[in-house]
């Protein structure tokens, strides 16, 4: 358990850019990649504004590999792509039963899932795509990904909601310090924009209606955040992938490391299905239990990339949660919440902001929240509206994901 962890790669495709670089530009100038859907079902829904994806994976991806793929694993593929190449892993010489694969999704392929039981119900079981338990399998995403790379070490696939990306984080992490893997491809993925889970999330009042109604307004405005005039998340989609590796196994072939990961917390709430624990207990025992598993103090934490959805309960829960957790540093550490202007991206969220966290720590510097205009007084935390520069020195930051059924974790990533 000694290993020391590390970061060498990262992809990503999401609502605000079709790759890190374009994701990480899109986030410091503080676009957001909220939209009104232009698909004919949407007229009728009860909230017609999402995070579309900023590139559609048919603009990378093979025309034939990609209509075999649900979406969920074609952002995916797409982001584990890009970590690959970026960690220098496409023609390196690799031990591939040391190779794993730990990909998430919280909802896995229902678009799949749901269009084809759309043809079984019009036009019969004929129709129904043979392709389509493979495709629709929450481990496609995972599975397809240890195709491409030729992983035969474990290719896990957590599934916990929207703590899931995290989750498959930690768990990356342990494969590597348990000694099981040299080299992992962690994140999440998810693809749920579709109107069966809109409208079960609508009908559960998760999303926000702003900007729903026959006025209409502007969608870009809507996640917000810590804000008073808050009243749920905006849906989006997309995937982020973090390449780990042992640092022994990174230093040995010269990679570059963007960051080390000291440890991750796992906790669950046993409060309510959907609900967070309004003291946020669950989240705070994670946040220490990551603390710990660094063997860093709270004066270490620099930054946190929030879990915070714009949900009027769930802000608040993490606000205690950090200031139970880190104290009399809670006011001091520079906090933000990327998905004001990503949206929620559900089981692809956690991977997503841990790649957003981990360029973070690499540049010094913290996204903005937008759509901030008011903080809720309930909220005691130093969030940043515009870029903020970190402090100098060996620094860490915390990434946190909380999820229905009360999942909770917490990942800590430190300066290299």
């Amino acid at each position: 358990m000694s290993k020391r962890v590390v970061v060498t790669g990262l992809g990503t495709t999401s609502p605000v850019g079709g790759d890190v670089p374009s994701t990480w530009d899109a986030l410091m100038a503080g676009r957001s990649g909220v939209r009104y859907l232009s698909d004919d079902w949407a007229a009728e829904m009860p909230v017609r504004i999402a995070g579309r994806i900023a590139v559609e994976p048919s603009e990378v991806l093979e025309r034939v590999k990609a209509r075999r793929l649900d979406r969920s694993s074609q952002f995916a593929m797409v982001a584990a792509m890009e970590a690959w190449a970026d960690a220098g892993l496409v023609d390196a010489d690799l031990d591939h039963d040391r190779l794993g694969v730990a990909m998430a999704s919280g909802i896995g392929g229902v678009t799949t899932l749901l269009d084809n039981y759309d043809a079984l119900r019009e036009k019969g079981p004929r129709r129904v795509s043979p392709l389509a338990v493979p495709m629709l399998m929450p481990n496609a995403p995972a599975a397809q990904i240890s195709l491409y790379v030729g992983a035969r070490a474990a290719v896990n696939t957590p599934v916990s909601a929207c703590a899931s990306g995290n989750e498959a984080i930690a768990l990356a992490i342990d494969q590597i310090r348990l000694g099981r893997a040299d080299v992992v491809l962690a994140g999440g993925t998810e693809a749920a924009i579709h109107p069966l889970p809109m409208a079960a999330f609508a009908n559960m009042m998760a999303l926000s209606k702003t900007a729903s109604g026959e006025d209409g307004g502007d969608p870009t405005a809507v996640s917000r955040p810590w804000d008073t005039a808050r009243d749920g998340f905006v849906l989006g989609e997309g995937a982020g992938v973090l390449v780990l590796e042992s640092e022994e196994h990174a230093l040995a072939r010269g990679a570059r490391i963007y960051a080390s990961v000291l440890g991750a917390g796992i906790t669950a709430d046993s409060h309510d299905i959907a609900q967070p624990d309004p003291e946020g207990r669950g989240g705070s025992r994670a946040i220490r239990r990551a603390l710990a598993e660094a063997d860093i103090s709270p004066g270490d934490i620099a930054h946190v990339n929030a879990h915070a959805t714009s949900t009027p309960q769930g802000d608040i829960a993490e606000g205690l949660m950090l200031h139970a957790t880190l104290g009399a540093h809670a006011t001091d550490v520079v906090v933000t919440s990327t998905k004001s202007m990503t949206g929620h991206l559900l089981g692809g969220a956690g991977a997503l902001e841990a790649v957003a966290t981990v360029l973070a720590l690499h540049h010094r510097v913290s996204p903005p929240t937008i759509n901030l205009d008011d903080q809720d007084p309930a909220v005691d935390l130093d969030i940043a509206t515009k870029p903020r520069d970190l402090r100098l020195g060996d620094i860490a930051a915390l990434n946190n994901s909380f999820g229905f059924g009360g999942a909770n974790v917490a990942v800590v990533f430190a300066s290299n």
